[in-house]
């Protein structure tokens, strides 16, 4: 028995734990990235089964439960998951400390989880492994400055807390490790892009144009960026999200119609009903009531929480467009029997139903226009409004919707007069619009080059706290200010 267990002790010694990206792991890496779960599920068998020792295993199968939970916000899902980041998070702590691979994998499961948990609106262990993730990233680079997957997230998080509105200031100061600014993420971003043959290249690049996009104020550049990818959008869900939800925040409605209109809706891989939503959307900026049955698809598909009161919000706008009113208002008591009211456009419908306010259908029109990026139809609507017929209520909106089309025209000082006034009557309004106004305000005098006063302007926006949308204007108020 001595003998035989000293013959076999050399191979016992052998079996040390790695990581490496190995032809199985690239492979269902990319079936996780086309949302084939099944065909990703199998592969991560065979890894697991013909390279036992291979811990890239548990880093991959992360990847997998993040995007399964992410898009079905499934609660039952996610009591069945969780526990199994405990031990993934475990068996990676076991490959040798002299591997840049251990720390990255480790910051990654945790850092989609602190995604996950967001979504599922539980902040504090969010921000706790964000924290964590932070400081085994920061040590990576310390000690493995050449390998550039490190910059990929350490970029996004540095970018990330650059932006972080003064009401979430509190888990920046709870977990001090936390800083960075949007200047110091792009560069680091742009570091790890350096790594064209690395398996996270297109994964890079995407969030990469995603930082151009939302944080650095660069829509045209952000599609550009995209554009240039080798994306497969007609068979591959996440690539049609990416592209579509690119096009949308860069003025080409027309764009994000067609490659929504084309998705693929093959039933082998992870349902997206989130893609329904946005052609739903994309065809109401267009005035197209044909958008009903999108948001009606997204309903009976999606058992989540967020967007859904929204999703009811527009069906009722179908309604209203079509001139049935009392279609509307039932489509609008809908609202309130699903979903949650935390994210702004779902606060927003709750407040319409709530109110029982209807909206005007010249300025909901015109809003619907504007947010197509369609200005000059958009001004003809808000130029045909009898301001005469108005409540006070509606006036505001007349105002501030016509500094929007404005600044869409490229006409800022015309813009800048009507933000002005926006602001004047509305700081004390309830609604989002002297808070957007100032926001849009530091935009236009950003481009001018105005920095003084953009400044200004931003810091009014962090001022004001509307019950719609604060978050999110602040999150762009406090990016603004940041690249100042």
């Amino acid at each position: 028995m001595i003998v035989a267990l000293l013959l076999l002790l050399p191979r016992f010694a052998a079996a040390t734990p790695y990581y490496a990206f190995t032809e199985r792991a690239s492979t269902a890496y990319e079936q996780i990235l086309r949302l084939d779960m099944d065909a990703a599920t199998a592969t991560l068998s065979a890894i697991k089964t013909k390279e036992p020792e291979n811990l890239v295993y548990h880093h991959l199968e992360n990847y997998r439960d993040f995007f399964e939970l992410y898009l079905s916000e499934d609660d039952q899902l996610l009591e069945e998951r969780l526990p199994l980041r405990a031990d993934r998070l475990a068996a990676l702590e076991e490959l040798p400390e002299d591997s840049p691979w251990r720390n990255y994998a480790l910051a990654e499961i945790r850092l989609h989880w602190a995604l996950i948990r967001l979504r599922f609106e539980a902040y504090y262990p969010a921000f706790r492994d964000v924290n964590k993730a932070h400081k085994l990233l920061r040590d990576n680079a310390r000690e493995f400055p050449d390998f550039l997957p490190t910059y990929k997230d350490l970029g996004l998080l540095h970018a990330a807390v650059g932006a972080i509105p003064p009401q979430f200031k509190w888990g920046v100061e709870l977990f001090s490790s936390l800083n960075g600014s949007i200047e110091e993420g792009r560069a680091e971003l742009e570091l790890a892009l350096a790594d064209k043959s690395g398996p996270f290249y297109r994964e890079t690049a995407v969030l990469h144009a995603l930082l151009e996009l939302h944080l650095n104020g660069e829509p045209d550049r952000a599609w550009g960026l995209v554009s240039a990818l080798d994306m497969s959008p007609k068979t591959n869900k996440l690539h049609c999200f990416i592209l579509a939800n690119v096009a949308m925040r860069s003025g080409r409605n027309d764009r994000a119609l067609s490659l929504l209109e084309a998705q693929p809706r093959d039933r082998g891989t992870q349902d997206f009903p989130y893609l329904d939503f946005m052609l739903g959307l994309a065809k109401i900026r267009n005035l197209d009531t044909g958008a009903r049955v999108h948001f009606q698809s997204f309903l009976l598909r999606f058992d989540g929480r967020h967007f859904v009161k929204e999703a009811g919000q527009k069906i009722a706008w179908c309604e209203l467009l079509l001139g049935r009113e009392s279609a509307y208002r039932n489509a609008l008591a809908e609202v309130g029997r699903r979903g949650n009211a935390t994210g702004g456009g779902d606060r927003n419908a709750e407040n319409e139903a709530i109110s029982g306010r209807l909206p005007h259908l010249g300025l909901l029109r015109a809003r619907l226009l504007f947010d197509g990026a369609y200005y000059e139809r958009a001004r003809r609507e808000i130029d045909a409004v009898d301001p005469n017929t108005l409540n006070d209520h509606e006036q505001l909106e007349l105002t501030y919707r016509t500094g929007r089309i404005l600044h869409g025209l490229k006409d800022y000082s015309g813009a800048l007069s009507f933000y002005e006034r926006t602001l004047t009557a509305g700081r004390h309004d309830e609604s989002f619009f002297a808070c957007n106004a100032a926001l849009q305000a530091g935009l236009v005098e950003e481009i001018r080059g105005n920095k003084e006063r953009a400044r200004h302007y931003f810091e009014q926006c962090l001022e004001l706290h509307p019950e719609e949308y604060k978050t999110g204007l602040h999150i762009q108020a406090k990016a603004g200010l940041n690249r100042l």
